[in-house]
């Protein structure tokens, strides 16, 4: 009798184990991240994106696997990469690297759910049908980096009234250059500024920009929103202090380096805000009905240092509307 006790007792304590055991031999949710910079140029960004994963309730290697892939800044590789993740058969590709890649990610698959992350229009891009219910498998996050380039004009002609030549550096290869530039050119005409328009895709550009910048006599420079100039930030601002040349960008990595200011959509909130919604697509929404956010939230930071380096006195209203002074 204590043999067939024995036998019914190990039999119910089997059929409890094996449903237990199969449900943690279940595959986590695998999600692919695609962009045409490098992992170490994406390390802010990285951190909000994990913590806008956590708030919906994922933590890469406990509940959710991330594949990454990184173009290095060589976009002519970002398709080779999106089919890898279509292969890889993942539960959504967040497209993190701008335009370019959720171009790619696009063109690579029509049935996986993509979450962008861009700087631009998606509606005039082809991304998506409608901001409100964007349609198709894609949806995402936009930020205000294009549209407040005119308010980086504006926020050096305040502080540098009489220059009347202002530079503006973009990457020639880059989707956001013409709507950029388009934004740009009416606000430098309104504001009586001549705008020279120079153009850098590799690192032996920059020599060539910083020589041009010196034969216009450019009062200040507005560097362009692109991925290119956001992993070259510290170069960037090293060169426009040894060229005395005022110099905005979009973030602050710029400004720590070195730069005198930034002005652009905070990036810890945007991308944020991208891994809100690839944890809210893993837990069954889809990409058609979850309208298309744009990050509102703007700073402005200021590195005091580099303005007395330069010999610039920063106006106390300007200094005061910073949402950061650097000493």
């Amino acid at each position: 009798m204590s043999s067939r006790r024995e036998f019914i007792t190990l039999l119910g304590g089997a059929a409890v184990a094996w449903p237990l055991a199969a449900r943690a031999q279940q595959p986590m949710p695998v999600i692919g991240f695609l962009s045409n910079a490098s992992r170490e140029v994406y390390a802010v960004r990285l951190r909000a994106f994990r913590q806008g994963l956590k708030e919906v309730g994922y933590v890469e290697g406990q509940n959710l696997e991330i594949e990454y892939r990184w173009a290095e800044g060589h976009y002519n590789r970002l398709p080779e990469l999106a089919a890898e993740l279509v292969h890889r058969q993942v539960a959504v590709i967040v497209a993190g690297g701008g335009t370019p890649s959720a171009v790619a990610a696009k063109a690579a698959t029509t049935t996986i759910p993509i979450v962008f992350a861009v700087a631009v229009d998606p509606i005039e891009t082809g991304l998506v049908a409608s901001l409100s219910r964007p349609g198709g498998n894609l949806t995402g996050v936009t930020n205000l980096n294009v549209e407040v380039g005119q308010k980086r004009l504006e926020l050096l002609h305040e502080l540098l009234p009489t220059a009347t030549i202002i530079a503006v550096l973009v990457n020639p290869t880059s989707p956001t250059t013409e709507p950029f530039l388009r934004a740009l050119r009416p606000a430098a005409r309104a504001l009586g500024l001549q705008l020279h328009v120079l153009n850098a895709s590799t690192d032996r550009d920059f020599d060539t920009v910083f020589a041009t910048l010196e034969r216009l006599r450019a009062g200040a420079l507005v560097i362009g929103p692109d991925i290119f100039f956001y992993a070259r930030v510290e170069q960037l601002a090293a060169l426009s202090l040894r060229h005395a040349v005022p110099a905005i960008h979009q973030y602050r990595p710029f400004v720590a380096a070195g730069g005198l200011m930034s002005y652009a959509s905070d990036e810890t909130e945007y991308y944020r805000l991208v891994g809100i919604y690839a944890g809210k697509i893993l837990k069954g929404d889809k990409p058609a009905d979850l309208p298309v956010v744009q990050s509102t939230k703007v700073e402005l930071i200021i590195n005091l240092k580099t303005a007395r380096a330069l010999g610039l006195i920063v106006p106390l209203p300007l200094l005061g509307r910073a949402d950061e002074v650097i000493e």
